[in-house]
């Protein structure tokens, strides 16, 4: 199934998980070792009880490290996450922007449109780390919009290659994990439990661990 149905079917729980893991994945590693969205992942887990609580002390703990580390600020002509300090700055405010505008109800249709923004920004930050097509044009944007309405579209693509038809390997390993962790969670019995939810943030872990090897490679290669 593709990325846009799953989001389209998934129920709060699997729309809340979806939009944190990809904002998770993005974040820089100053402020993703300092585990500011664990409070979240709790309250993904949570549900309606713990949500808008743990959104509040997430959007706290992230205003703290970007105070504590305001870096330098971003150049116009950097790309968000390019492995410079602009870059990593202006993905960090990123983030928090998408953070800062997350539903505090836990409801569906909120959820959903706010886990959908994450979802596509999500994708063209690994986009603009890739190594195949061009980021930030119109045909890039195109590409992104039918691969997330196609699967079969990156269905061969793997981290570490180039997918086929200008898909890049970064994109194309993204768009798997958005889709198999919506997949993790829509268990229709019910029965996943927390087990989905851990199974969730290893999946997304793992997604950081590779955007964060590739930013640090471009990092030493400016230098």
């Amino acid at each position: 199934m593709s990325l846009v149905k799953l989001i389209a079917q998934a129920d709060e729980r699997g729309l809340a998980a979806s939009g944190l893991a990809c904002l998770d994945r993005c974040l820089p590693p100053g402020a993703g070792e300092a585990d500011v969205l664990r409070p979240l992942w709790a309250g993904a887990a949570a549900g309606a009880d713990e949500w808008a609580a743990r959104l509040t002390e997430a959007r706290d703990g992230l205003d703290a490290v970007i105070a504590a580390e305001p870096g330098p600020e971003p150049d116009p002509g950097g790309a968000a996450g390019d492995g410079s300090g602009a870059g990593t700055g202006v993905t960090l405010a990123l983030v928090r922007t998408l953070l800062g505008s997350a539903p505090s109800r836990w409801e569906a249709e909120p959820l959903r449109a706010w886990a959908d923004t994450c979802s596509v920004v999500a994708l063209e930050i690994h986009q603009k780390l890739d190594a195949v097509g061009e980021s930030g044009s119109a045909a890039a944007a195109e590409w992104l919009a039918r691969c997330r309405e196609d699967p079969a579209a990156v269905a061969d693509a793997a981290d570490g290659t180039d997918g086929g038809d200008g898909v890049g390997p970064l994109v194309a390993g993204e768009l798997r994990r958005q889709i198999r962790i919506l997949e993790i969670l829509s268990d229709p019995t019910g029965a996943a439990g927390a087990g989905a939810m851990r199974r969730a943030m290893d999946l997304s872990t793992e997604g950081q661990r590779v955007l964060r090897a590739v930013v640090s490679r471009r990092a030493r290669a400016r230098n």
